[in-house]
């Protein structure tokens, strides 16, 4: 009975404090002034930015067994800069903000994604040709807005990579589709592009990318769908005849 009442103690008390944890609109509004910060500040975000782009290029022994560590590094160095910039109470309620009120939304509604996409299998006979590379790619893009840039490259990643198994010449296609369906392609909705959907979670409309920026977005993916036709064709007029791969 004491051991009972102990654990129902215990689990009072922890959810008293993860109540008190939740981010309210008055502590979450306090402290921090974004206008105010200048541009050294932005430094530890520059720097986890190039380390997660060149470290596995220059260094990929180190990066690849202590990457975890870099990245908290960077991150505890923000926290510092922060500190010094607004105080530790302020810093300390932009954190608890941050990870309850914007983290953890976009990782249910990335998890959420991550499920239902997962779950699509799309098969077929379909031949490799840039007709039907383009057609992926325009899908894809197109689709990026609409059930997000993860899903939509769970669900056309593995059609496009099984129809271009056979050509010899195809990381160009991949490396495209990247730029198209997983970035491009989620400009003109929350659901596709993360930092959209942190804006919508704090009041900005949902459809605001879609009406200020379509034409901006269609000009963008037409000019790189364009420049992937033009290699594609080239590479695939290089490919051997079927009989002879």
């Amino acid at each position: 009975m004491a051991a009972d009442g102990l654990l129902a103690r215990g689990g009072t008390a922890l959810a008293v404090f993860c109540l008190t944890l939740l981010p309210q609109r008055a502590f979450a509004g306090t402290g921090l002034d974004g206008a105010a910060m200048r541009w050294p500040y932005a430094l530890p975000f520059a720097g986890l930015l190039l380390s997660i782009a060149l470290g596995p290029l220059l260094v990929p022994k180190i990066w690849h067994h202590h990457y975890g560590k870099i990245t908290a590094a960077w991150a505890l160095l923000a926290l510092a800069a922060l500190v010094v910039f607004a105080g530790s109470m302020a810093t300390l309620a932009a954190l608890v903000h941050a990870v309850f009120a914007e983290y953890l939304g976009f990782i249910v509604l990335l998890f959420a994604l991550y499920v239902v996409a997962g779950g699509i299998l799309i098969t077929g006979d379909i031949r490799a040709t840039p007709a039907t590379n383009l057609g992926i790619l325009a899908l894809g893009t197109l689709g990026a807005s609409i059930v997000g840039t993860t899903g939509a490259a769970m669900i056309l990643i593995r059609p496009l990579i099984r129809t271009n198994r056979p050509r010899r010449h195809n990381a160009h296609v991949v490396i495209f589709f990247i730029i198209l369906v997983a970035n491009v392609g989620g400009a003109l909705s929350p659901l596709g592009d993360p930092p959209l959907f942190v804006g919508f979670l704090h009041g900005v409309d949902f459809f605001w990318t879609t009406r200020t920026i379509w034409l901006q977005t269609a000009i963008v993916a037409g000019l790189l769908l364009t420049i992937f036709v033009a290699i594609d064709v080239w590479r695939f007029r290089s490919e051997p005849p079927p009989g002879d791969a």
